[in-house]
């Protein structure tokens, strides 16, 4: 994955933000909104873009493209710089595949101890009856 390739396919769009900023927000455009269109990027072979899709689908809109916004800041560029990072690190972690599990077997030690345990536990309630007379 060249994150440079994904970054020029990506549009961005300036639009006013209801964050931080005063009277500045009924002036300024500072929140950020990213679009990336999944199926039409060059940039990411089809494997990826199936992986993508799957794990991205609660992200995706119907047209399989993915919206991300941003407006933690007063400035544009740092929103944008922002916006970048997290989408950046969203494709990232979606691309990683995680191992799998091999099950493991409980050790001699626990399963003998256990049942130790278990025996005093008995002999204890044992010792609270009456005695036979």
């Amino acid at each position: 994955m060249d994150s440079e390739k994904i970054i020029s396919e990506v549009t961005f769009k300036a639009v006013r933000s209801s964050g931080p900023g005063g009277q500045n927000v009924n002036k300024v455009s500072s929140k950020v909104v990213l679009s990336f269109d999944l199926l039409a990027s060059k940039s990411i072979t089809e494997e990826e873009k199936t992986v993508l899709s799957e794990k991205l689908k609660t992200k995706l809109t119907a047209e399989s493209i993915l919206i991300l916004t941003c407006d933690g800041d007063r400035s544009q560029l740092k929103n944008k710089e922002i916006v970048t990072k997290r989408f950046l690190k969203l494709i990232q972690n979606a691309l990683v595949i995680p191992k799998k599990r091999k099950p493991t077997k409980i050790p001699r030690s626990v399963i003998e101890k256990r049942i130790k345990e278990k025996r005093n536990t008995s002999e204890l309630k044992q010792n609270r009856k009456k005695p036979d007379v």
